[in-house]
Protein backbone atom coordinates (compact mmCIF):
# COMPACT_ATOMS: atom_id res chain seq x y z
CA UNK A 1 0.00 0.00 0.00
CA UNK A 2 2.86 2.38 0.83
CA UNK A 3 4.36 1.84 -2.64
CA UNK A 4 1.07 2.78 -4.35
CA UNK A 5 0.62 5.79 -2.08
CA UNK A 6 4.14 7.00 -2.81
CA UNK A 7 3.59 6.50 -6.56
CA UNK A 8 0.33 8.46 -6.51
CA UNK A 9 1.81 11.30 -4.46
CA UNK A 10 4.74 11.46 -6.86
CA UNK A 11 2.36 11.81 -9.80
CA UNK A 12 0.34 14.51 -8.04
CA UNK A 13 3.30 16.55 -6.84
CA UNK A 14 5.34 15.88 -9.96
CA UNK A 15 2.82 17.70 -12.13
CA UNK A 16 0.66 20.78 -11.88
CA UNK A 17 -2.42 18.77 -10.85
CA UNK A 18 -1.72 18.59 -7.13
CA UNK A 19 -0.38 22.13 -6.82
CA UNK A 20 -3.22 23.55 -8.91
CA UNK A 21 -5.81 21.82 -6.73
CA UNK A 22 -4.24 23.23 -3.56
CA UNK A 23 -3.91 26.75 -5.00
CA UNK A 24 -7.50 26.80 -6.29
CA UNK A 25 -8.89 25.69 -2.92
CA UNK A 26 -6.89 28.31 -1.00
CA UNK A 27 -7.65 31.03 -3.51
CA UNK A 28 -11.41 30.43 -3.54
CA UNK A 29 -11.69 30.11 0.23
CA UNK A 30 -9.65 33.32 0.69
CA UNK A 31 -11.80 35.24 -1.78
CA UNK A 32 -15.02 34.12 -0.13
CA UNK A 33 -13.74 34.81 3.37
CA UNK A 34 -12.06 38.18 2.82
CA UNK A 35 -13.06 39.67 -0.56
CA UNK A 36 -16.42 38.67 -2.06
CA UNK A 37 -19.40 40.76 -0.89
CA UNK A 38 -22.06 39.16 1.34
CA UNK A 39 -19.66 36.36 2.35
CA UNK A 40 -16.57 38.16 3.65
CA UNK A 41 -16.27 38.53 7.41
CA UNK A 42 -16.01 42.34 7.18
CA UNK A 43 -19.66 42.52 6.06
CA UNK A 44 -20.67 40.55 9.16
CA UNK A 45 -19.14 43.16 11.42
CA UNK A 46 -17.49 40.56 13.64
CA UNK A 47 -14.68 38.05 13.21
CA UNK A 48 -15.89 34.51 12.57
CA UNK A 49 -14.88 31.41 10.61
CA UNK A 50 -18.49 30.35 9.97
CA UNK A 51 -18.41 31.47 6.35
CA UNK A 52 -15.34 29.35 5.62
CA UNK A 53 -16.82 26.18 7.11
CA UNK A 54 -20.11 26.74 5.29
CA UNK A 55 -18.49 27.24 1.89
CA UNK A 56 -15.57 24.80 2.16
CA UNK A 57 -17.74 21.69 1.54
CA UNK A 58 -19.01 23.17 -1.74
CA UNK A 59 -15.46 23.90 -2.89
CA UNK A 60 -14.31 20.41 -1.87
CA UNK A 61 -17.32 18.95 -3.68
CA UNK A 62 -15.66 19.99 -6.96
CA UNK A 63 -12.02 19.91 -5.90
CA UNK A 64 -11.86 16.34 -4.60
CA UNK A 65 -13.48 14.72 -7.68
CA UNK A 66 -10.89 16.58 -9.76
CA UNK A 67 -8.15 14.97 -7.65
CA UNK A 68 -9.58 11.44 -7.61
CA UNK A 69 -10.99 11.23 -11.16
CA UNK A 70 -7.79 9.75 -12.60
CA UNK A 71 -7.16 7.27 -9.77
CA UNK A 72 -8.46 4.19 -11.58
CA UNK A 73 -9.89 5.71 -14.77
CA UNK A 74 -6.43 6.59 -16.07
CA UNK A 75 -5.09 3.16 -15.10
CA UNK A 76 -7.88 1.47 -17.07
CA UNK A 77 -7.45 3.76 -20.06
CA UNK A 78 -3.69 3.29 -20.37
CA UNK A 79 -3.72 -0.39 -19.44
CA UNK A 80 -1.40 0.06 -16.47
CA UNK A 81 -3.92 -1.46 -14.08
CA UNK A 82 -3.16 -4.89 -15.52
CA UNK A 83 0.52 -4.24 -14.79
CA UNK A 84 -0.38 -3.45 -11.18
CA UNK A 85 -2.12 -6.79 -10.92
CA UNK A 86 1.14 -8.58 -11.78
CA UNK A 87 2.78 -7.06 -8.72
CA UNK A 88 2.52 -8.71 -5.28
CA UNK A 89 -0.32 -6.39 -4.31
CA UNK A 90 -3.89 -7.13 -3.37
CA UNK A 91 -6.83 -5.06 -4.61
CA UNK A 92 -7.29 -3.63 -1.12
CA UNK A 93 -3.66 -2.50 -0.98
CA UNK A 94 -4.08 -0.73 -4.32
CA UNK A 95 -7.32 0.91 -3.15
CA UNK A 96 -5.78 1.87 0.21
CA UNK A 97 -2.72 3.39 -1.45
CA UNK A 98 -4.72 5.47 -3.90
CA UNK A 99 -7.21 6.54 -1.24
CA UNK A 100 -4.49 7.56 1.22
CA UNK A 101 -2.57 9.53 -1.43
CA UNK A 102 -5.66 11.46 -2.51
CA UNK A 103 -6.61 12.21 1.09
CA UNK A 104 -3.08 13.43 1.83
CA UNK A 105 -3.31 15.89 -1.07
CA UNK A 106 -6.65 17.20 0.21
CA UNK A 107 -5.29 17.48 3.76
CA UNK A 108 -2.28 19.43 2.48
CA UNK A 109 -4.76 21.83 0.87
CA UNK A 110 -6.69 22.25 4.12
CA UNK A 111 -3.72 22.74 6.49
CA UNK A 112 -2.71 26.23 5.18
CA UNK A 113 -6.20 27.49 6.02
CA UNK A 114 -5.10 27.48 9.66
CA UNK A 115 -3.64 30.86 8.78
CA UNK A 116 -7.24 32.10 8.53
CA UNK A 117 -7.75 31.14 12.18
CA UNK A 118 -4.85 33.34 13.34
CA UNK A 119 -5.98 36.16 11.03
CA UNK A 120 -9.57 36.07 12.28
CA UNK A 121 -8.39 35.78 15.88
CA UNK A 122 -6.24 38.90 15.48
CA UNK A 123 -9.27 40.78 14.13
CA UNK A 124 -11.45 39.70 17.04
CA UNK A 125 -11.35 41.74 20.23
CA UNK A 126 -12.58 38.93 22.45
CA UNK A 127 -10.92 36.02 20.67
CA UNK A 128 -12.60 33.15 18.84
CA UNK A 129 -14.04 29.86 20.04
CA UNK A 130 -10.99 27.60 19.68
CA UNK A 131 -12.97 24.51 20.69
CA UNK A 132 -15.59 25.16 18.05
CA UNK A 133 -12.92 25.81 15.42
CA UNK A 134 -11.14 22.55 16.28
CA UNK A 135 -14.42 20.62 16.02
CA UNK A 136 -15.19 22.26 12.68
CA UNK A 137 -11.80 21.23 11.30
CA UNK A 138 -12.35 17.67 12.46
CA UNK A 139 -15.67 17.69 10.62
CA UNK A 140 -14.00 19.12 7.50
CA UNK A 141 -11.36 16.37 7.50
CA UNK A 142 -14.02 13.67 7.84
CA UNK A 143 -16.05 15.31 5.08
CA UNK A 144 -12.97 15.32 2.83
CA UNK A 145 -12.36 11.65 3.67
CA UNK A 146 -15.92 10.75 2.62
CA UNK A 147 -15.72 12.74 -0.63
CA UNK A 148 -12.37 11.08 -1.40
CA UNK A 149 -13.85 7.60 -0.91
CA UNK A 150 -16.74 8.51 -3.22
CA UNK A 151 -14.33 9.87 -5.84
CA UNK A 152 -12.16 6.74 -5.75
CA UNK A 153 -15.27 4.57 -6.06
CA UNK A 154 -16.65 6.46 -9.08
CA UNK A 155 -13.26 6.36 -10.78
CA UNK A 156 -13.26 2.56 -10.55
CA UNK A 157 -16.40 2.33 -12.70
CA UNK A 158 -15.07 4.03 -15.83
CA UNK A 159 -11.99 4.54 -17.98
CA UNK A 160 -13.01 8.13 -18.74
CA UNK A 161 -11.66 10.66 -16.23
CA UNK A 162 -14.27 13.28 -17.15
CA UNK A 163 -17.09 10.80 -16.50
CA UNK A 164 -15.46 9.90 -13.20
CA UNK A 165 -15.31 13.59 -12.23
CA UNK A 166 -18.94 14.32 -13.13
CA UNK A 167 -20.32 11.19 -11.49
CA UNK A 168 -18.36 11.65 -8.26
CA UNK A 169 -19.32 15.34 -8.06
CA UNK A 170 -22.97 14.35 -8.55
CA UNK A 171 -22.88 11.61 -5.91
CA UNK A 172 -21.10 13.93 -3.45
CA UNK A 173 -23.73 16.60 -4.03
CA UNK A 174 -26.64 14.18 -3.55
CA UNK A 175 -25.22 12.69 -0.36
CA UNK A 176 -24.24 16.08 1.04
CA UNK A 177 -27.27 18.20 0.23
CA UNK A 178 -29.85 15.89 -1.35
CA UNK A 179 -31.29 14.42 1.83
CA UNK A 180 -31.46 17.84 3.49
CA UNK A 181 -33.35 19.19 0.49
CA UNK A 182 -35.80 16.26 0.51
CA UNK A 183 -36.41 16.64 4.25
CA UNK A 184 -37.48 20.26 3.68
CA UNK A 185 -40.45 19.21 1.53
CA UNK A 186 -43.55 20.59 3.33
CA UNK A 187 -45.45 17.28 3.20
CA UNK A 188 -42.64 15.59 5.17
CA UNK A 189 -42.49 18.20 7.94
CA UNK A 190 -43.30 16.90 11.40
CA UNK A 191 -42.89 13.30 10.24
CA UNK A 192 -39.94 11.49 8.67
CA UNK A 193 -38.10 14.72 7.76
CA UNK A 194 -35.66 14.43 10.68
CA UNK A 195 -34.70 10.83 9.85
CA UNK A 196 -34.32 11.62 6.15
CA UNK A 197 -32.03 14.52 6.98
CA UNK A 198 -29.97 12.24 9.24
CA UNK A 199 -29.14 10.10 6.21
CA UNK A 200 -27.27 12.99 4.58
CA UNK A 201 -23.70 14.09 5.14
CA UNK A 202 -24.62 17.73 5.77
CA UNK A 203 -26.56 16.89 8.93
CA UNK A 204 -23.57 15.18 10.58
CA UNK A 205 -21.04 17.72 9.27
CA UNK A 206 -23.15 20.54 10.70
CA UNK A 207 -23.26 18.81 14.09
CA UNK A 208 -19.47 18.49 14.30
CA UNK A 209 -18.98 22.03 12.95
CA UNK A 210 -20.74 23.32 16.06
CA UNK A 211 -17.84 21.94 18.08
CA UNK A 212 -19.74 18.90 19.38
CA UNK A 213 -17.80 15.79 18.33
CA UNK A 214 -20.41 13.05 18.76
CA UNK A 215 -19.44 9.39 18.32
CA UNK A 216 -22.59 8.85 16.23
CA UNK A 217 -21.43 11.42 13.68
CA UNK A 218 -17.95 9.88 13.58
CA UNK A 219 -19.47 6.43 13.11
CA UNK A 220 -21.61 7.74 10.26
CA UNK A 221 -18.59 9.15 8.41
CA UNK A 222 -16.56 5.99 8.92
CA UNK A 223 -19.47 3.83 7.73
CA UNK A 224 -19.85 5.83 4.50
CA UNK A 225 -16.10 5.65 3.85
CA UNK A 226 -16.03 1.87 4.39
CA UNK A 227 -19.14 1.42 2.23
CA UNK A 228 -17.70 3.20 -0.82
CA UNK A 229 -14.29 1.57 -0.47
CA UNK A 230 -16.05 -1.80 -0.19
CA UNK A 231 -17.99 -1.06 -3.40
CA UNK A 232 -14.69 -0.13 -5.05
CA UNK A 233 -13.16 -3.44 -3.99
CA UNK A 234 -16.13 -5.39 -5.34
CA UNK A 235 -15.94 -3.47 -8.61
CA UNK A 236 -12.26 -4.25 -9.07
CA UNK A 237 -12.88 -7.90 -8.23
CA UNK A 238 -15.59 -8.25 -10.87
CA UNK A 239 -13.39 -6.44 -13.37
Amino acid sequence: MFVICKKELGQFLGSLTGYLAIIIFLLLSSLFLFVFPDTNLFDYGYATMDTFFELAPWILLLLIPAITMRSFAEEFKTGTYEILLTRPLTSWQIIGGKYTASLVIVTIAIIPTLVYVFTVNSLSTGGIDSGGIAGAYIGLIFLAAVFTAIGICCSSFTSNAVVAFLSSAFVCFILYNGFTAISSIPSLQGGPDYYIEMMGIQFHYRNISRGVVDSRDILYFLSVIVLFLFITGKRLTTR
